[in-house]
């Protein structure tokens, strides 16, 4: 099949989320499995023009209202392999340090027009260069403009009309809503403008619009897939999706294993591996050092790596960490966001707990660390499309606790004590009790259970959740995609 895949980032060019690793990773597999891909995505400051190469010329991106803005194509390749990555380039739009945002993390201003020509540029980047896509697939509200402008203004296109469209939703609480009047430069016609396809609340709901039109659906885990037909999960859109129900899947994000692997990684000062986990043990003591923690080996320590955002659950975790802070555990943080969840961090460390230790940052090296050196992992997500870092942990031996939500109820087996099975322990419900209770239960059989929870490490550290997996079963979606539309 010959695959376009659109994106607003993709690793390692561009990374706020896991969409970026869906994108950058993904299309390596597909080629492996023998398709024909192309990924699209705009060249944003941080992307080195010099690297790149201009292909077919001048590009003319029609707006609407606003009219054609042209641009350009610049190629690249994805890191060790030869799938072409086409650089759409307009420096009004994407020359920016940030994909989304600015400094102060308010969306920039004109994100719509910067999307809504990200889509249509996609497409007219497609037929410049000659490419007919079987399938084209597009990823959250940044191109979910491309199945409404395939099934309306390409609708007749010799090259795209016959193109079938995959959506996957990374995250249903960002759906790219707007004031109306971007309808002229989406140029697809104001009968389109109602409540079954682009409209919600008067505004133009691009998130919306692409539901209703992609071919089909899809979400990043079984049970997100099922959470999205909800009120709780749907963020207003639940019944869209209950109405697409039967063109919804779920498939769950790959791992990294070249990356994430204790056996091999070089941020670790000792590698490690189911049949011989002596240097998890080195990896504690450093990581407690590196911390500024005792160094002590008889106690289990807690660690985090996250964003620290409301979707996280990140405020009842520091709600619950006082009480977690007066056991005898170590809990140790790392991550950055919203300016609230700083500020109670940094409040709790002014406390003066000897054991609890935070770093309001990103730092790749450490994140291996706080994986490797960490007895248990917290993740407590009021919502989780897939997760990545429970699959970290369960790869380096740290059994997650988790809110059986999205990823996190597909990936962890919760421990049942009597047939000595699982992974990981579940919180069942989201609030201070239920949380502080299954960390306590999790502290417990650290303590007390100590062959139980080996069992647990060692049956989380053979499993695999890899992206040439994933890649079948989206090879299969799109031969699905790709049949409906022309069947």
């Amino acid at each position: 099949m010959k695959i376009l895949l659109v994106a607003a980032e993709a690793v390692p060019f561009a990374k706020t989320g896991g969409l970026a690793d869906v994108a950058g990773v993904l299309p390596k597999f597909l080629a492996e499995l023998g398709h024909d891909v192309r990924l699209v995505m705009p060249r944003y400051a941080s992307i080195d023009r010099g690297t790149l190469t201009p292909v077919g010329g001048p590009l003319g991106v029609p707006m609407g209202v606003i009219g054609t803005l042209w641009g350009e194509v610049l190629e690249g390749r994805l890191p060790g392999c030869e799938v072409p990555v086409w650089f759409l380039e307009y420096d009004r739009f994407f020359d920016r340090p940030h994909p989304y945002t600015e400094p102060d993390g308010q969306g920039f201003a004109d994100n719509d027009n910067r999307f809504v020509f990200l889509s249509r540029g996609a497409l007219e980047a497609a037929r410049m260069l000659g490419f007919a896509p079987d399938v084209v697939h597009v990823n959250d509200w940044h191109t979910a403009a491309v199945p409404v402008l395939l099934n309306t203004a390409y609708r007749h296109d010799p090259l795209l009309g016959g193109a079938a469209s995959v959506l996957t939703i990374h995250n249903m609480q960002y759906q790219g809503e707007f004031y109306p009047g971007l309808m002229d430069v989406l140029d697809v016609g104001w009968q389109h403008f109602n409540h079954l396809e682009l409209e919600r609340n008067n505004q133009v709901n691009l998130l919306k619009g692409g539901l209703y039109h992609a071919t089909l659906l899809n979400s990043v885990s079984p049970t997100y897939a099922r959470e999205l037909r909800t009120p709780a999960y749907g963020y207003g859109l639940d019944g869209v999706a209950r109405d697409r129900a039967w063109a919804l899947r779920g498939i769950l994000n790959g791992t990294d294993y070249d990356e994430w692997n204790p056996a091999t990684d070089r941020h670790l000062p000792a590698n490690y591996d189911v049949d011989d986990m002596a240097g998890k043990a080195v990896c504690k003591a450093a990581l407690q050092r590196e911390l500024g923690l005792p160094v002590r080996a008889e106690v289990p320590v807690l660690g985090l790596v996250s964003r620290l955002v409301h979707q996280k659950g990140i405020d009842l975790l520091l709600d619950v960490l006082p009480e977690l802070l007066s056991w005898d555990v170590q809990v140790v943080l790392l991550g950055s966001g919203e300016r609230w969840a700083h500020d109670a961090v940094e409040a709790m460390g002014r406390q003066g707990h000897r054991n609890f230790a935070f770093r309001l940052r990103y730092d790749n090296g450490l994140a291996h660390r706080i994986e490797a050196g960490s007895d248990l992992y917290l993740m407590p997500s009021r919502f989780e499309p897939c997760g990545l870092n429970q699959l970290y942990s369960l790869r380096y031996g740290t059994p997650p606790i988790v809110h059986a939500v999205g990823g996190l109820q597909d990936t962890v087996d919760n421990y049942d004590a009597p047939h000595h099975r699982g992974t990981g322990f579940k919180c069942y419900g989201l609030t201070y009790g239920a949380l502080r209770d299954t960390i306590g239960w999790a502290v417990h059989t650290w303590y007390n259970r100590h062959d139980d929870y080996r069992g647990m490490q060692a049956r989380g550290m053979r499993q695999r959740f890899t992206w040439g997996h994933a890649a079948r079963a989206y090879e299969s979606l799109y031969r699905e995609a790709v049949h409906l539309k022309r069947g």
